[in-house]
């Protein structure tokens, strides 16, 4: 007898269809084969699931077993595949009746335990979209990943605990109710912060250039001695920000879902991520990358910041690898037999000191560097990398004063304004085609809305002669001038404005 039920793989962030075939003979041998370029999890998913159905009460079939995943020339990975194998088998073996009409009905995946239970998986928002996308009436997962597959709409999400539900359900012996989500309340419930820039005593002169950032979406480097805030400012970026969008924050939610990063019970990742990478972080673990194609941090920080302290410190081949994901805004990975696409949109934030004993700007200490070893510490970061980050502000040490001040620094609430104000005139000047931001400028746009007067013209040509700035600087200069004139409200870039950009690429004056 043969029985038939649809699960899922996936190929990057992408679900692909999986259609689970089980042919159980009615005498002859035993045994059991799966087929269909299964990689040794699933192979070995035979015993787990051989397991779990005798200590559910089932028996396993004497004769012999085909399990076929097709489509064949997909290769399939990891132990989604446990639950619609066992329910297969159960059906196929005729212990328990139950209707195509029903077992068709759903896509299913999960992972078993020895006992039953049904364990979470990975990609339950991918597999769900794919479910509606090929016109299921729902998905059956485990009840962990439920809430996660619930914010798919026009979908029933039906949550299993153990292969004994899942049984009862498919064969019409038990009713489940579908899980919900109400949306709104999960944004409302996950999308608070915990930090405030007000936490922030002083530098004030570095939270103008983060409202800067923000504001354009335009990279930034932050030079200065230790303890000075340059990890306390990062880290509460994302509370400046613009609220997640759905789309924004489905998108970042598969992600995280497909890497196994999504805590269990989980909705959706209603605030923006930040990925901090330990300097140690090789290539692949920065952008990507494996055997089996991985995303890498530059796609988890996808719609976030990623913040990398000890700028410098970071292999020199990891660090050139981010070029292309900071133009592109997605990563491609190509292996002998496939090409997978990560998005990967981010704003990077950097970190670093002014020379290896980090004390070169600092007033108070005295560096012990010489000349050359500052040149050698500067030069670890290539000239197309620093081309490519928009704004260099420096952090000075806080002063005793401001440090013990009882005044709050300004907050998240009054900088966020600022930046909500920016990005509204951004939309309303390219329109809602594709809203793309200031530091996400192509050159069309840039011809059209960077045009400079007499006196910005000047202060530009000489900027260009003294400091040498390269054709990519001088598009990076021009789009932070932009979102400086946002800022201010000014329909046309004024000098002042071209001069304030100007003063942002500082290592383009040599540190």
């Amino acid at each position: 007898m043969i029985a038939r039920l649809f699960s899922v793989a996936f190929n990057g962030i992408e679900a692909v269809g999986v259609e689970v075939e089980v042919d159980v003979a009615q005498r002859g041998f035993a045994g059991t084969a799966v087929v269909g370029l299964p990689d040794t999890a699933v192979k070995e998913s035979i015993e787990r699931v051989r397991s779990a159905m005798q200590n559910s009460g089932y028996q396993f079939p004497r004769y012999k077993t085909v399990i076929n995943l097709a489509p064949a020339d997909l290769r399939k990975e990891g132990p989604l595949f446990d639950l619609p194998t066992a329910v297969g088998i159960i059906i196929a073996g005729g212990e328990v009746v139950a209707e195509p009409s029903q077992t068709e009905r759903y896509l299913v995946a999960g992972e078993l335990a020895l006992d039953g239970r049904v364990r979470p998986i990975k990609g339950a928002l991918s597999a769900a979209l794919l479910a509606r996308e090929r016109g299921f009436a729902g998905i059956m997962l485990p009840a962990d990943n439920a809430r996660e597959a619930a914010v798919v709409d026009g979908l029933e999400v039906i949550p299993v605990s153990l292969l004994t539900e899942a049984i009862g359900f498919l064969s019409g012996q038990l009713a489940i109710d579908p899980v919900t989500v109400d949306l709104d309340a999960v944004f409302a419930d996950a999308s608070r912060y915990d930090t405030d820039f007000a936490e922030v005593r002083g530098q004030e002169i570095v939270k103008r250039a983060l409202i800067i950032a923000c504001a354009g979406v335009h990279n930034v480097l932050m030079i200065g001695p230790p303890g000075s805030g340059k990890t306390m400012l990062a880290k509460r970026l994302p509370t400046i920000l613009p609220p997640l969008s759905l789309g924004e924050s489905l998108e970042t939610t598969r992600i995280h879902s497909v890497a196994g990063e999504l805590s269990a019970g989980t909705a959706l990742l209603a605030t923006r991520p930040v990925r901090t990478p330990h300097h140690s972080a090789s290539t692949p673990a920065l952008v990507g990358g494996g055997t089996v194609p991985q995303a890498g941090e530059v796609s988890l920080a996808h719609h976030g910041v990623l913040f990398l302290d000890e700028f410098p410190e970071f292999t020199r081949n990891a660090l050139e690898a981010l070029r292309q994901p900071m133009e592109d805004a997605t990563v491609t990975i190509a292996r002998a037999h496939t090409t997978v696409s990560f998005p990967a949109s981010f704003m990077l934030v950097a970190a670093m000191n002014p020379c290896p004993c980090g004390y070169f700007t600092d007033p108070r200490k005295p560096c012990k560097c010489t000349a050359p070893q500052i040149d050698k510490y500067l030069a670890r970061i290539s000239g197309p990398l620093i081309d490519r980050l928009d704004i260099h502000v420096e952090v000075p040490a806080v002063p005793f004063g401001e440090l013990r001040s009882e005044r709050d620094g300004t907050p998240s609430a009054a900088m966020r304004e600022q930046v909500l104000a920016a990005r509204d005139r951004q939309r309303a000047r390219y329109g809602q085609e594709s809203f793309i931001t200031n530091g996400r400028m192509g050159p069309r746009q840039l011809r059209k809305h960077c045009k400079l007067d007499t006196a910005g013209e000047l202060v530009l040509r000489q900027s260009m002669n003294e400091l040498g700035l390269s054709a990519r600087a001088h598009d990076k200069v021009l789009r932070v001038a932009r979102t400086i004139a946002d800022l201010a409200d000014r329909e046309n870039i004024a000098a002042e404005h071209l001069a304030e950009a100007i003063h942002y690429r500082r290592l383009d004056r040599q540190l």
